[in-house]
């Protein structure tokens, strides 16, 4: 009896151990801001952008444009420099910001010099190997009106397990043909994190 109270303890004790350990996932919505370690995520990234761009889109350097050309400006992302100390995706904060732009109707969008560089690529094989009735002309792109850039900076307080994250988040509209700044944006994100180890 004593064995079988022992076996019967031991597997209870056992189920309890591989419970405590399992892993528990739980399906959210795209939009809900989840805010686990403080850094900066893509709630961050989604946010900053529809606002910084919202705000770009309403700005007079629109109107002017078209009240000049009458057509949509074509805009283009350059680099958006992570100055913080820690990772942050910048492609992610760039793919966000290509969404509201194209999403507004306001403005029409290239690929950004990077992608530019693997389609220019692809022209040149269909150059040599594909059909002349399917092949994709050289020297037919369009040049963008206006080039996007930035940087992200951080600078982090902090007293024993508690401490304020700032984000700064600065974007410049620069004019292609004339180096004339058509916009410039700020965002600054504050977040108070308490209670744990704190880490950059």
């Amino acid at each position: 009896m004593n064995l079988k109270f022992k076996a019967a303890t031991a597997l209870i004790l056992l189920a309890v151990s591989f419970s405590a350990c399992s892993t528990k996932v739980t399906r959210v919505e795209g939009n809900e801001a989840i805010d686990l370690s403080g850094n900066w995520n893509d709630t961050d990234s989604r946010l900053t952008s529809e606002e910084m761009i919202k705000d770009m889109l309403k700005q007079p350097w629109l109107a002017r444009w078209q009240s000049k050309k009458r057509t949509p400006p074509v805009l283009t992302v350059g680099d958006i420099r992570n100055l913080s100390v820690e990772h942050i995706s910048s492609q992610t904060f760039v793919n966000d910001i290509q969404r509201v732009i194209i999403n507004s109707g306001e403005a029409e969008f290239v690929a950004s010099k990077m992608d530019r560089a693997q389609q220019r690529d692809e022209r040149a094989e269909q150059d040599r190997y594909a059909s002349e009735s399917t092949r994709k002309k050289e020297r037919q792109e369009i040049g963008a009106d206006y080039i996007l850039g930035g940087t992200i900076n951080t600078i982090i307080d902090a007293e024993g397990k508690t401490a304020v994250k700032y984000y700064q988040i600065d974007l410049t509209l620069t004019e292609v043909e004339t180096q004339k700044i058509a916009w410039t944006g700020q965002k600054k994100i504050r977040k108070l994190i308490e209670n744990k180890k704190i880490r950059p």
